[in-house]
C-alpha cells in the first residue's frame, strides 16, 4: 500500500490529531513510498532499525521515536548513526506516542489491563491517559498482584506496600508516569501501577497509603505495538510483526 494511506490509516485510527504531545506523531522520517513489509517495537533504537535491515521492512512504526522537545537539534553521534540507516534504506519511521498510550482498544493500557484481566471503569490524569477499575473477582494481595505481573511481564516489579494487604480497586498507566500517584490517590484506590519510580514516589506511596508497583518501562508499553501489528495484519493485510529488543528498563 501507499505510505501516505498508510499514515491516513494510523491517524485516524489512533486519533493522534486530538493529542497534545511531547514529540511529532506520524511520519518522521520519510523513505520509500510503498509499504509492504512493517515491524513494530517499542524504541526506534539501532537495534531495531538494524533488524529492520536484517529482515527487509521498508517502515517501522514505533511509541518511542524522534526528535523530543527540549532535546538537543543537532544530528551527530547515535543521532547520526540512527538517520543514516534509515535513510540509506529508504525505510519510513512512523511514531505514536500518547495516541498509543491512550486508545482504547489497541492502547498499551487497555491491553495491559485485557491482559492481566483487570475491569477498566475511568480514565484520569493528563488528556486521560491514566486508567481505574478493578481486579477480577474479590481481589488479591498485593504480593499476588506482584506475582502475577512478574508472570506477565518477564520480569518482577518494584513494590512500595505490606504484600499482605488487599488489593482490589486499582489505577495504571504504562511508561515513566509515575507523577500521577497523587492523582490515582484522589481515586481511592489499592494500589497504583506504573512502568518507573522516582525518589519521591516511595514516600507519596507510604504517606498516601496507595500501594506501588514499578513494572518497567519498556516492559508495560509493548503491549500498544504488539497490538497495533496485529491490528494493521487484519485490517490492511499488511506484513507486519512486532520486534521485542530486551530492555531491562
Amino acid at each position: 500500500m501507499n505510505r501516505e494511506e498508510l499514515e491516513r490509516f494510523l491517524d485516524q485510527v489512533l486519533e493522534s490529531g486530538k493529542f497534545g504531545d511531547y514529540s511529532p506523531n506520524g511520519l518522521q522520517v520519510e523513505g520509500q513510498p510503498q509499504v509492504a513489509r512493517v515491524l513494530t517495537g517499542v524504541t526506534a533504537s539501532q537495534a531495531l532499525l538494524d533488524e529492520a535491515v536484517r529482515r527487509g521492512a521498508d517502515t517501522v512504526i514505533v511509541h518511542h521515536g524522534y526528535f523530543w522537545k527540549g532535546e538537543s537539534p543537532r544530528v551527530v553521534g547515535y543521532r547520526r548513526q540512527r538517520l543514516a540507516t534509515l535513510l540509506k534504506h529508504d525505510i519510513n519511521l512512523l511514531a505514536y506516542h500518547l495516541p498509543l498510550d491512550a486508545h482504547p482498544e489497541l492502547g498499551n493500557n487497555a491491553q495491559w489491563a485485557l491482559a492481566m484481566g483487570w475491569q477498566p471503569e475511568g480514565r484520569f490524569g493528563d488528556q486521560q491517559i491514566g486508567w481505574w477499575g478493578r481486579l477480577a473477582g474479590e481481589g488479591c494481595s498485593l504480593d499476588v498482584l506482584a506475582r502475577d505481573l512478574a508472570l506477565k511481564l518477564g520480569r518482577p516489579p518494584l513494590v512500595v506496600g505490606e504484600g499482605s494487604r488487599l488489593i482490589r480497586r486499582i489505577a495504571w498507566c504504562s511508561g515513566g508516569a509515575q507523577g500521577y500517584l497523587e492523582a490515582a490517590a484522589a481515586l481511592g484506590v489499592d494500589a497504583y501501577l506504573s512502568g518507573e519510580i522516582s525518589e519521591q514516589t516511595t514516600h507519596l506511596a507510604r504517606e498516601t497509603g496507595v500501594a506501588y508497583l514499578a513494572c518497567g518501562h519498556h516492559a508495560t508499553e509493548r503491549f500498544g505495538p504488539q497490538a497495533l501489528a496485529a491490528h494493521l495484519r487484519q485490517a490492511l493485510g499488511l506484513d507486519c510483526e512486532f520486534v521485542d529488543i530486551a530492555n531491562p528498563a
